[in-house]
């Protein structure tokens, strides 16, 4: 009788264990877990610099590390799997992350693998019809994500394997930006595997038209002219359509409400970007440079609008025409 029993637990534990993976895959392609609000852009100078830290006593004793966070599959779907292990790169543990790629590996590469070999080219159409590619999604994904792992702990050898892994098995995977839109591993990690070549190390964060802003001032307060290059160039590609959309949209600028401004965010941003790329390239010495991106503010995103930290707005396409009259009496 004792046998019988334990023979019906393991087939009923079995049975229970197997439903997890039976589950439909509805679930949307988890992307980087960025946050949906548009951060304020940082305009040059406008915030403090901090005060003075004073040193610690000797006698302190350094603060314990935060302990970290147990792993946890969750509901084993595919979806769950990549967004623990964009929190667990947030969190800098590349142990997590390893963790959790490789468990959506291990359970839906060989489905990825069917869906990457039925396309010849990225899935287009409605965000559905995209999302019915989840296993290529989310397995690209994983792998791009452990590559940022790598790359972060200066284990290049590692970190180039994973992104050429997204670029040569999965190159048709999407993930999803909870902003609306799709972006592509693969074009993602070739461009990781162009900087490790060249030696530089641009972190593009989240990729939000926000961060990619505030980097972009702060490579310029640090007179940083490729810095800038690159994260503006980066914004521009990114969000220059959606921008030049609102622009078109317009016929004065918004001033209904601070609200109402902010949401032209991506005609703010990338205005307020080639702004700083014109004020690189004036500081640099580049003056036609400058005046080409100036122009391109004042003519392709003319009511795109900056948030300064102190409390107002203002206007990068009014700022770029007064640079340029600077330029002309040069």
């Amino acid at each position: 009788m004792r046998k019988w029993l334990g023979l019906f637990f393991v087939v009923t534990l079995v049975t229970t264990a197997g439903s997890v993976f039976a589950d439909d895959q509805a679930a949307v392609s988890a992307a980087k877990m960025a946050s949906e609000a548009q951060p304020v852009p940082v305009p040059q100078g406008a915030a403090a610099q901090p005060a003075a830290v004073p040193a610690a006593p000797a006698a302190a004793a350094a603060p314990a590390a935060a302990p970290k966070a147990p792993i946890n599959f969750g509901d084993y779907r595919s979806s769950t799997l990549t967004t623990k292990a964009w929190n667990a790169l947030a969190q800098n543990d590349i142990e997590a992350v390893l963790a959790y790629t490789n468990k959506c590996i291990s359970l839906y590469a060989a489905q990825a693998a069917k869906m990457q070999a039925g396309l010849k080219d990225y899935a287009t159409g409605s965000n559905d019809e995209i999302f019915k590619y989840w296993a290529l999604n989310d397995v690209a994904t994983c792998y791009y994500i452990q590559g940022e792992a790598y790359r972060a702990a200066n284990m290049k050898d590692e970190a180039k394997e994973a992104y050429n892994k997204v670029i040569k098995d999965y190159s048709f995977g999407q993930a999803w930006d909870t902003k609306g839109w799709f972006w592509k591993p693969a074009k993602a990690a070739q461009e990781k595997l162009d900087m490790i070549a060249a030696g530089v190390n641009w972190d593009f964060g989240d990729y939000s038209s926000s961060t990619l802003v505030q980097k972009a001032w702060a490579a310029l307060a640090a007179n940083d002219l490729k810095g800038v290059e690159a994260y503006v160039n980066k914004t521009v590609e990114l969000y220059g359509a959606k921008a030049k959309d609102m622009q078109a949209s317009l016929k004065e600028y918004p001033w209904e409400s601070k609200e109402k401004t902010f949401s032209y965010w991506a005609l703010n941003d990338v205005g307020t970007a080639l702004f700083i790329l014109g004020e690189a390239y004036q500081n640099a010495g580049k003056k036609d440079d400058a005046a080409k991106a100036y122009k391109r503010v004042i003519n392709e995103f003319f009511y795109a609008q900056c948030w300064d930290p102190s409390g107002w707005f203002w206007k990068p396409a009014e700022a770029a025409q007064q640079k340029l009259g600077e330029l002309d009496n040069v």
